[in-house]
């Protein structure tokens, strides 16, 4: 990302928290980048909003920012680093408010809206490494307390935050993720060496070993499918952020590809029988939603957010119950129809989530904010 040449005047503008920029690319540093692009275009396109202040986007040394920005300035810090850039440097650059969209910010803003994704370090506190729940389950409840606004990825992420007191009801907003930078990815550019090292129908699975993700529902049943000639592709890495977890499943149908581009992401779901998806708990889950934007049929588990984000266009299955995911795979996979079905049914369904809707939702609560 890469701002205007003229930059606005820090008095006036409101600071977009550029610190994911330094983040390895997850759903969340995703969540962010996609929210700034779709601001950007916003005021590119409509220019001036009557009530709403200009927007610059500040970020550490070392961030990673390219080209793109038309109206957002860009300003990068001389020094700092992680939290405590958060807290020492980036409040001196924000005297008007301050966006910030990656689970974490300044406490001492005087204006500010943060997007706290979900509350997984307090529903599944196992599932992350002691250092990262330990800071977040501290962190999340001062900001939920601190910041003017609290935004948040789905219905259940709002409702996890008022259960574990990180945020009340009254201070929280709904701005979902979006599905159009699928839309920019493209299957052709995809590694030929990774697709043609796939023989068989496959089914995806994504996500690292962390408890939440519960993978080992799908990795325990690897002889039935192999049995029913299908293959497991697990796309995905670890994280520092969670906890360690072994793997013990060796079969040769199951295949680890590790970190994928996403041109190579896009192939995977579009050649795939289905993403299969059975998380314990997600805030938002934009597996799934990616998947339906490449109209790669969805099995998710029925829990948390993922109801929310699939609709009537996806299969469900209870999380815990590992012969009930082997028989629905297998249904779904000698069943061309329901596939197709599902195919166009989501497709649709991934239309209702737009990143660009929920910029507006942020423009909003901006413009209240600084008319206060």
């Amino acid at each position: 990302m890469q701002g205007s040449a003229s930059d606005v005047d820090g008095e006036r503008s409101w600071v977009i928290n550029g610190r994911f920029l330094t983040q390895r690319m997850t759903g969340v540093q995703r969540y962010a980048y996609e929210i700034v692009t779709a601001l950007d275009a916003i005021l590119e396109k409509v220019g001036d909003i009557p009530g709403c202040p200009a927007l610059r986007l500040v970020v550490p040394p070392g961030a990673s920012v390219g080209a793109g920005l038309a109206r957002i300035g860009v300003h990068r810090t001389s020094f700092g680093s992680g939290h405590a850039w958060d807290q020492l440097v980036l409040p001196a650059h924000a005297r008007a408010g301050v966006l910030s969209l990656a689970n974490s910010g300044p406490l001492l803003a005087s204006r500010h809206i943060v997007c706290i994704h979900d509350a997984n370090t307090f529903i599944l506190p196992e599932s992350y490494s002691r250092a990262f729940g330990l800071t977040y389950r501290m962190l999340l409840p001062v900001l939920g307390k601190r910041a003017s606004r609290i935004a948040t990825v789905s219905r259940f992420s709002a409702s996890m935050l008022v259960k574990y007191g990180v945020a009340r009801e009254e201070k929280i907003f709904i701005a979902p993720n979006g599905h159009e930078h699928v839309l920019r990815w493209n299957a052709a550019r995809a590694r030929a060496s990774l697709l043609d090292s796939l023989k068989r129908p496959y089914v995806l699975l994504l996500g690292s070993a962390a408890k939440h993700k519960n993978v080992d529902v799908i990795l325990k049943q690897a002889q039935a499918l192999d049995e029913a000639g299908l293959d497991i592709v697990v796309a995905g890495g670890g994280s520092g952020i969670f906890a360690d977890e072994e793997r013990t499943v060796a079969r040769p149908n199951l295949h680890h590809v590790g970190f994928v581009t996403d041109d190579d992401l896009a192939a995977l779901y579009q050649g795939a029988v289905c993403l299969a998806f059975p998380s314990l708990t997600e805030g938002f889950g934009i597996p799934p939603l990616e998947a339906m934007t490449l109209g790669c049929p969805v099995i998710s588990s029925d829990a948390a957010s993922l109801k929310e984000v699939g609709g009537d266009a996806v299969l469900y299955v209870t999380p815990d119950d590992s012969g009930r995911w082997r028989d629905t795979i297998l249904m779904l996979a000698g069943n061309a129809e329901l596939r197709a079905s599902l195919a166009a049914k989501g497709r649709l369904q991934a239309t209702l989530f737009s990143w660009k809707s929920s910029a507006q939702v942020y423009l909003e609560e901006i413009q209240r904010l600084s008319a206060g």
